[in-house]
Formats: structure tokens, sequence, C-alpha cells
């Protein structure tokens, strides 16, 4: 690893959506559009990888006037800012299966996304209401468990019991043959993809698209699905609302979403002067 005390060399900054540049009522932090424009003014590139749909990345990529290509659900969609498709990865439909399954056994509720629509098991579980709020339309009751009559990108375990939603995770992380990424994008919501549609192989396609090399590249985030993409660029920032074990596997920490953490980030580890501290005060 380079002395910390070295600025790098930056020309792309990768940035998580929820818990990074949103605060959390959803809003997006104070500092982080002038943060961005800061980047782009100093030559720096920007985009977003999210877990979320493109509906609702769309008004985000307008109001940071995102140019370069971003991700949704956590790296099976790839997109312009147009909205423009340039790559996607459907789950295998035997995985996806296996998966849903899974899902209903461990009593959680179970989402299913495709390109262009959204199912839920529960149309009054949790959660359901305000991503109804988010999405501005209705969630689609799930019509058929039969993972063959869909094209998967993503499929989320939810519940507020925290604990059935990690025993899932680790579950089915043990299933042997699945060609799966399963991670929490949030204490609720277990999310599950291709194995190739996760953040880390998100910086890898980006890297090669743009022609902007890993150690060249600065990601932030929160979440354990953040992580997988802090292992493959060559700054990684953890917000300070991050779990202790999210925190280790970044180079540095920042503030709190509540603290504008990213705004922070970008002018003390990126922007700023070269003296830097691993953590933030």
């Amino acid at each position: 690893m380079a002395d910390d005390n070295v600025k790098p060399r930056i020309t792309l900054v990768v940035s998580d959506v929820d818990g990074t540049l949103l605060d959390p009522e959803k809003n997006l932090t104070p500092g982080a559009p002038a943060a961005v424009r800061r980047l782009k003014a100093a030559g720096i590139r920007f985009t977003l990888v999210s877990a979320r749909p493109p509906r609702l990345t769309r008004q985000l990529l307008r109001e940071l006037h995102v140019t370069e290509p971003s991700a949704c659900f956590n790296g099976a969609l790839l997109i312009e800012p147009n909205g423009h498709v340039l790559h996607q990865l459907p789950m295998r439909t035997a995985d996806a299966q296996i998966v849903a399954d899974h899902i209903c056994k461990s009593k959680l509720d179970l989402w299913i996304y495709t390109p262009s629509d959204w199912y839920v098991s529960n149309p009054i579980g949790p959660h359901v209401q305000h991503q109804e709020g988010l999405m501005q339309g209705k969630a689609t009751p799930l019509p058929s468990y039969d993972m063959s009559q869909y094209h998967v990108l993503k499929l989320v375990g939810i519940s507020d019991d925290y604990n059935a939603v990690k025993r899932a995770e680790t579950e089915l992380g043990k299933v042997p043959g699945l060609a799966i990424s399963a991670t929490r994008s949030s204490d609720y919501y277990l999310d599950v993809t291709h194995a190739d549609a996760n953040k880390g192989e998100v910086v890898l396609t980006l890297s090669k698209m743009l022609g902007v090399p890993t150690d060249h590249i600065v990601t932030i985030g929160d979440m354990q699905t953040d992580a997988l993409m802090f292992h493959k660029s060559g700054v990684s920032i953890a917000m300070g609302n991050a779990s202790d074990d999210v925190k280790a596997q970044a180079r540095y920490v920042t503030k709190s979403n509540t603290e504008d953490g990213f705004a922070y980030a970008m002018e003390q580890f990126i922007l700023g002067a070269t003296e830097k501290q691993p953590v933030a005060d």
C-alpha cells in the first residue's frame, strides 16, 4: 500500500448512494453537489454504483450532472446517463429459484427486480410502502414463485429481524454450486444477484470501459456490498456510519452521512492537502 502521506493520482470516484451520498431520510447530503463539481473542476470523473433500480438513481444522476456510465442492482445493470442499457447480467434461472426458495424458507419477504418490474411477495410487508414512495408507483404482487417466468436481475430478502437476514446471507454463502453474490445492502435488505454482478466487478468494468487504471480509482461506501469495491480500487473510503468491519477494509474513514461525510472525504482525502489522516476527527 502507498504511503498515506502521498497524494494518490486519482481520475475517477465511484460512490455508493444510500448511506453515503444520501442522509438517513434519503436526501442528498448538503455538500455533495458542490463536492462533485469540485471533483470535475479538478479533472476527476464521477459516477454512482447502487443496489437501487434505475428509476431510483435517475434524479441523482441529473442533480449531480453525472456523465459517466453508472451501475444499478449492484452491477447487474450498467446504464448511460440517458438510461440506455450498456450491459445487464441476469441471474441463472436455477440459481434464482434456489435463492427465492431459501428466502421464503427463512421467513423473509421476497422482492424480485426485472429490467422493468418490481414484484413483492407481501404487498403490506415492511419497507414496501416506503419503497413505493421512492418508486412513485405501487409494487406488483408476486404472481408466481416460479423464477423461470422472470428475467431476474436482483432478488431481495426483506425483514426487520436483522439476525434472520444475516443468517440467510450466511446460509446462502454455503450452498454449493450457486453463481451468486449475496450481501446485505442494509440491516434489513439481503441483495442477491449474479456472482459477477457486484460492486467489485463494477470497478473492474468501469476501469476497462473508461480506460482508467484501478489504482487511479477512489471508492466510497458504507456497507459490506461496498467493501467488495474497496478491494478493487486504489483508494477506498468508508463512511463514519459504516460498521467496524467495513471500516477495517477501507484505507480511510470519513465522517457519517449525517455530517456530510462524502463532501468531507472528497476535500480531506482527494482534493485537499497531501497531509492526510486515516480516520476523520
